[in-house]
């Protein structure tokens, strides 16, 4: 089972580059290791949190969150996906396509579900 949550934003006239700094920073305030790039499908943020992530879930995976669209039309995506390695310089795009979001148990789905919840509700704010 795949989760994800899709935010959908009209005329909010958002600077999407500086959106995406933003949810960079409040992650990094909660304490996760970030990494981010832009990509031909958007901006591409991944959160990895050391110690609950990885008790709870496998080491490799992490938030994955991918801004795409226009400043008065994008959407935001959360889910659980691959923890990319230097995403910057990731080159393959299809190899990035196929990790951004992974399939969960049961016990991952419960608690991403937790998380994906209280994310959405900081973008949402974020966004205003």
């Amino acid at each position: 089972m795949v989760s994800e949550k899709v935010m959908h934003f009209q005329n909010k006239n958002k600077d999407l580059n500086l959106l995406a700094q933003q949810i960079v920073q409040q992650l990094q305030v909660e304490g996760y290791k970030v990494q981010s790039t832009n990509a031909p499908l958007g901006i591409i943020i991944q959160a990895q949190k050391a110690g609950v992530l990885r008790d709870i879930i496998t080491a490799d995976r992490a938030f994955t969150i991918v801004i795409a669209g226009q400043p008065n039309d994008f959407t935001v995506h959360i889910g659980i996906g691959k923890w990319v390695q230097n995403i910057a310089v990731a080159v393959a795009e299809a190899l990035l396509l196929s990790t951004l979001f992974l399939a969960v148990d049961v016990p991952e789905m419960l608690w991403t579900t937790h998380v994906e919840k209280q994310l959405a509700k900081e973008i949402a704010q974020i966004v205003g």
